[in-house]
């Protein structure tokens, strides 16, 4: 079966928004990571360009995130890509608003820790804002994206 392009809103096109609700679960963050690669890989930004590599990865940090530990039994997550004047904005929304992301420098001996230190590095800006309309909280970050087909 093939998936269905992005789909857009009354006010954006579908090749400037695209939303996506998953559930807290390892599968459902593994889902947000893949279309957001398919969804870039639609607006321009081919598989394996900077563009599309950077966004999938610093969705796979937030996503895996936002199912590990902003969760709550029962609630799904939302992504959130916007493209607009150049950025590409990625939102990964949970409903645990009162776990705010730490960054924090793992040890050496350490297998996880180092995800905000990646996005970090990726993206040009990132940051955590309350949701206005749902409990929780989005954790955001902004890439370059220029134009389709133009690398970051």
């Amino acid at each position: 079966m093939t998936p269905t392009p992005p789909t857009g809103t009354a006010t954006r096109p579908a090749d400037t928004l695209f939303e996506l609700r998953f559930t807290s679960t390892p599968r459902g963050a593994r889902l947000a990571r893949r279309l957001t690669s398919y969804c870039l890989d639609r607006w321009g930004h081919p598989y394996g360009s900077e563009v599309n590599d950077g966004a999938s990865l610093v969705v796979a940090e937030l996503a895996a995130n936002a199912v590990t530990h902003g969760r709550v039994p029962g609630r799904d997550a939302l992504l959130r890509l916007v493209r607009e004047d150049g950025l590409l904005r990625i939102e990964v929304s949970d409903t645990r608003g009162e776990r705010a992301p730490v960054v924090r420098v793992a040890g050496d001996d350490e297998d996880a820790g180092r995800g905000l230190l990646i996005v970090g590095a990726i993206a040009e800006t990132w940051g955590v804002t309350a949701r206005a309309d749902a409990p929780g909280k989005t954790v955001w970050a902004e890439l370059r994206a220029g134009g389709p087909g133009v690398s970051a």
